[in-house]
């Protein structure tokens, strides 16, 4: 019996930070000689909400650069762009037609994010969680990496599937789509904000001080762990509901120095934010050093980098194509001759 198949994507939007890669990237690393994985730059995504067209290429080639940088090793992870797989897109619209709409505005980050947008908010925001069902059930994945705050859209994927299968599956056959089941881990999966502990770090905050990039030089993070909102407590404790920065902070210390949260508790319960802030300082300079120093190798030769996404691509097609050519004989399409 093969390993298990994991699927999971990035948007290529920029400032990618230590939110996207304590709750994602380094998951992946990880785990990665424990499961065949497809990890793609979902760049198709990226055009949902308003985007700066001349910045579109170079942030999906930067995101792949940082893939890489980060551990993902060629052996056990293939890497590709979604939109060079045109599978996902004409996916998105046969599983389109079986969605009712209710299921897409009951989604909770489509209503989040409409009130933002106002009258701008585009089909596409109300439609993404059809095209992420279409790239996970494109290459018909066990498993697929989430954070709590996405297990609503792997649910979805799940209900899409089902609902595909039941209506068109044939009760003899194997299903045509794979159920996939959610990866967590639960610790370090949801990472703070650096200016308000109860918001997730994001790409789209408007303030650079909300979030350690992991391309931040040294002296961008010291000044923005200096400027991170704390609390007047002395002595520094996980779990406080009342201090969401103080368990915030503590949880990077933990994640990014490797060491026991309990362990952890002891070493800083007498501290105060002078003496930890510092110490978290290095911890995060550190451990972002290696990552840094590998993309610059990597962005250096831009051949490389397009003949690891031309391959990556050339993989995923195979397996993309064949499910889709395997969900259009179920609808009772005619396949090409």
């Amino acid at each position: 019996m093969g390993k298990q198949r994991v699927l999971s994507g990035v948007q290529p939007t920029g400032n990618y930070h230590l939110g996207n890669y304590l709750g994602a990237i380094r998951n992946w690393v990880e785990g990665q000689s424990e499961y065949e994985n497809y990890l793609f730059v979902a760049d198709l995504h990226a055009i949902t909400v308003p985007h700066d067209p001349t910045q579109l290429a170079a942030d999906t080639y930067t995101l792949a650069a940082l893939y890489l940088a980060c551990g993902l090793d060629l052996n056990h992870s293939t890497i590709f762009v979604q939109s060079h797989v045109s599978a996902h897109s004409e996916l998105t619209w046969l599983l389109n037609c079986i969605t009712p709409l209710n299921w897409l505005q009951d989604m909770i980050q489509f209503k989040e994010k409409a009130v933002k947008q106002g009258e701008n908010v585009s089909a596409g925001l109300l439609d993404y969680p059809v095209l992420m069902a279409a790239d996970i059930l494109l290459y018909q994945a066990d498993k697929v990496p989430v954070g709590e705050d996405q297990k609503q859209h792997l649910e979805l994927t799940r209900d899409i599937a089902a609902r595909l299968n039941h209506q068109f599956g044939k009760p003899d056959h194997q299903p045509v789509l794979k159920l996939p089941d959610p990866l967590i881990r639960k610790e370090g999966a949801r990472v703070m904000s650096l200016a308000d502990g109860t918001r997730k770090m994001s790409k789209s905050d408007p303030s650079e001080l909300s979030r350690i990039s992991l391309l931040d030089s040294p002296e961008q993070i010291q000044y923005k762990i200096k400027r991170c909102k704390t609390d007047p407590i002395r002595g520094l404790t996980f779990d406080d509901p009342a201090r969401p920065e103080c368990n915030n902070l503590l949880t990077l210390y933990t994640l990014l120095s490797g060491k026991r949260k309990e362990d952890v508790a002891v070493e800083c319960q007498d501290m105060g934010w002078g003496q930890f802030k510092p110490l978290l300082t290095d911890t995060i300079i550190e451990s972002l050093k290696p990552i840094q120093e590998k993309y610059q190798v990597i962005t250096a030769d831009k051949s490389y980098l397009e003949s690891v996404l031309r391959d990556g691509g050339e993989k995923a097609r195979a397996i993309a194509n064949q499910t889709l050519s395997q969900v259009k004989a179920a609808l009772g399409y005619s396949l090409p001759l």
